[in-house]
């Protein structure tokens, strides 16, 4: 509980700063260069603060998803000790089925992370986006 209330409020508390870091130290508009074109890439300082807040939400997400399907206290876990009660069997196919379940969160928030990123400000907007 409260490691999952730290993600929380640090996700919370860095999406302002990162804002704030973004409109002061950032230029309003520069730009980059993108590989294999001859026109550079005009990217904004709210980009950058758009694609670090795709990044930092979406690791929230995940880190809520996976104490949801690691931590005893919710039914995925319960499920899988539940599961053991019948045979080895059962609980590998559940096991592996609760397994895929679990990475349908964490991939679409990475692959949402990385398209904002690269929309927005190329490869440096998914550099921001891992942050």
């Amino acid at each position: 509980h409260t490691l999952k209330m730290q993600l929380i409020v640090s996700t919370a508390a860095m999406t302002p700063a990162a804002y704030l870091a973004a409109a002061l130290l950032l230029p309003a508009e520069f730009t980059l260069p993108v590989a294999g074109s001859p026109e550079p890439q005009r990217v904004a300082a709210w980009h950058v603060f758009v694609t670090v807040a795709v990044g930092l939400w979406g690791g929230l997400l995940i880190g809520l998803q996976t104490e949801y399907f690691t931590s005893y206290r919710y039914r995925p876990v319960q499920d899988v000790a539940d599961a053991c009660r019948t045979g080895a069997a059962t609980n590998v196919i559940f096991g592996l089925a609760l397994g895929y379940q679990s990475c349908i969160i964490p991939t679409v928030m990475i692959a949402l992370s990385a398209y904002v990123g690269s929309s927005l400000a190329g490869m440096y907007g998914i550099a921001c986006a891992a942050l």
